[in-house]
C-alpha cells in the first residue's frame, strides 16, 4: 500500500510521521509544500501515477484564521480548489481520499454537540473555505472520508499549549477566553484515528464524514487552567469574554463534536482531553 500525505511538516503530518515508523510495511510518502505543490494539477497528477498511490492524506492547509480575512482568495486555493485537485487524482488512480476538516465549518450556535449530519454554516473566512472543501468531496465521485476535528495541538510547531506555557512562565498573570466551549484534540490521538480508518476503510468503496477530537467539553480558560496546574506554572490565569479580547475573526462559541458515529463504526474508545494533555506535555519535556 502506497500512502501519500500531505502537509507532512505540520502537526498532524508530523504525528503520522511516527505512525509510519511503526507501520515500514506501508510506502509513506510525506510531502510538503517543496516536495509537492496540490494546487498544480500537473504536479499532482504525475506524483499519484508514478507513485501508484493508493490513499491520499490531505493535512495541507491554510490554518492562519485571521489572516484568511485579509487573503480569502489563497486561503480557499489551499483549502477547497486544491482538495478538487487532490479529489481527482485520487478518482482517477482508484485512491482513498481522507481530509481533515474543522470545527469551524458550523456557526456555534448549537445547545448540544454537533452530528455529522447538522448543516454547516461557517461564520468566518476559513471556515467557509473548509465548509467549500466538504461540498467538492461530497459531490465528487472519489473514495473519500472527512474528519472534522478542533483544537489540535502538539508538541511540534505553534499551539495553544506551547504558548500557554512559553507566555505563562513570563507573565504574573494572563487572560483566557471562557465562553468558548470545545474540546482539545492531541495531535498523536488523531493520527492514530486516521491509521484506524487506513486500515478499515482503504478496500471498500465509501463516503464518510467522521468528527474527532479527545473526550471531555472545556472552556479555552478551563484548558488554560489546566496547563498551568500540569506544568506547575503559577501563573494566575482570568476568565474573560469574547468581547473583551478582540480579534479580527469572530470563533464558533461552542463547537463540541459529536464522536459516537467514529466509535461506534471504528469499534474504539478515544482518550479523555486531560489525560491526552498530560502525555503531549511529557513529551515537550522530553525534547527539552
Amino acid at each position: 500500500m502506497n500512502i501519500l500525505v500531505t502537509g507532512s511538516k505540520g502537526q498532524l503530518g508530523s504525528e503520522l510521521q511516527k505512525i509510519a515508523q511503526k507501520n515500514q510495511s506501508i510506502d509513506w510518502f510525506f510531502t510538503d509544500l517543496t516536495e509537492l505543490d496540490i494546487t498544480s494539477t500537473i504536479d499532482v497528477n504525475s506524483f499519484f501515477i508514478s507513485n501508484h498511490i493508493h490513499i491520499c492524506i490531505n493535512c495541507a492547509a491554510y490554518t492562519a484564521v485571521d489572516k484568511a480575512e485579509d487573503e480569502p482568495e489563497l486561503a480557499n486555493r489551499i483549502n477547497a480548489e486544491a482538495v478538487k485537485i487532490l479529489a481527482d487524482a485520487c478518482l482517477h488512480s482508484k485512491a482513498l481520499l481522507i481530509h481533515i476538516s474543522t470545527d469551524y465549518v458550523f456557526d456555534g450556535d448549537n445547545f448540544k454537540p454537533y452530528d455529522e449530519s447538522d448543516p454547516i454554516k461557517p461564520i468566518s473566512a476559513y471556515g467557509r473555505t473548509k465548509a467549500n472543501a466538504e461540498s467538492i468531496i461530497s459531490s465528487h465521485d472519489a473514495n473519500s472520508v472527512i474528519i472534522r476535528t478542533s483544537w489540535l495541538y502538539s508538541a511540534v510547531g505553534n499551539n495553544f499549549v506551547k504558548t500557554m506555557i512559553r507566555v505563562g512562565s513570563n507573565k504574573p498573570e494572563i487572560r483566557v477566553v471562557s465562553d468558548q466551549i470545545g474540546t482539545p484534540t492531541w495531535a498523536f490521538d488523531l493520527a492514530v484515528a486516521i491509521f484506524k480508518i487506513v486500515n478499515t476503510c482503504s478496500s471498500k468503496k465509501i463516503k464518510e464524514i467522521y468528527h474527532f477530537s479527545n473526550e471531555g467539553v472545556i472552556s479555552w480558560y478551563d484548558f488554560a487552567v489546566a496547563i498551568m496546574e500540569l506544568e506547575n506554572i503559577s501563573c494566575k490565569v482570568i476568565p474573560i469574554e469574547s468581547k473583551d479580547y478582540p480579534v479580527k475573526t469572530k470563533r464558533p462559541f461552542y463547537s463540541v463534536l459529536n464522536k459516537t458515529k467514529f466509535k461506534n463504526d471504528l469499534k474504539t474508545e478515544i482518550p479523555y482531553w486531560r489525560d491526552s494533555l498530560k502525555m503531549c506535555l511529557e513529551e515537550i519535556h522530553g525534547q527539552n
